[in-house]
C-alpha cells in the first residue's frame, strides 16, 4: 500500500498526486499557464517539479502546508528569487497564512537574511497584496 509520504508510488500516480498538490497550492490558473507554456526543451523539468517537488516533498505529512509555505518564503527571500516569492506569496495566502504572518516572517527572514533581502520582499508582499485585494 502505498505511503503518505510517496514511498511505494509508482512514477505516474507520484505526478498524479504531485499535479493535484501543485494546483492547490498555486492554483488551477497558475499551473494551466505553466503546462501550456511547456516545450519539448522544460518538459521533462515539469515533469521532475511535479513529481519530486510537488508529488513528494509537498505531498509528505511531516509539515502542514502553513509550515512548508513559512519555510519556502523564508528560502527564497534568501536566495533572492523574486519572481517565485511573489508566487509562493500567493501560496501562502492559499495555504492559510495571513498577511500579518507573512508580515513577520518577512521580519524574521530580514535578520537573518539581511536587509536589503527583507525590503525587497515587502516591495513584493505590497505588490502582491494589492494585487490580490
Amino acid at each position: 500500500m502505498p505511503r503518505p509520504d510517496g514511498e511505494g508510488l509508482t512514477d505516474a500516480q507520484r505526478f498524479e498526486q504531485g499535479m493535484a498538490v501543485r494546483r492547490e497550492v498555486l492554483s488551477d490558473e497558475h499551473v494551466d499557464r505553466a503546462i501550456a507554456s511547456t516545450t519539448e526543451l522544460t518538459s521533462d523539468f515539469q515533469d521532475y517539479i511535479t513529481r519530486v517537488a510537488w508529488g513528494d516533498i509537498w505531498s509528505r505529512a511531516g509539515l502542514d502546508r502553513r509550515s512548508r509555505s513559512i519555510a519556502v518564503i523564508t528560502a527564497l527571500i534568501a536566495l533572492g528569487h523574486h519572481e517565485e516569492l511573489a508566487m509562493h506569496l500567493r501560496a501562502g495566502l492559499r495555504n492559510g497564512l495571513s498577511v500579518d504572518e507573512i508580515r513577520e516572517v518577512i521580519l524574521q527572514a530580514g535578520l537573518y537574511c539581511g536587509v536589503p533581502a527583507a525590503n525587497t520582499a515587502f516591495r513584493i508582499a505590497s505588490e502582491v497584496f494589492d494585487a490580490e485585494a
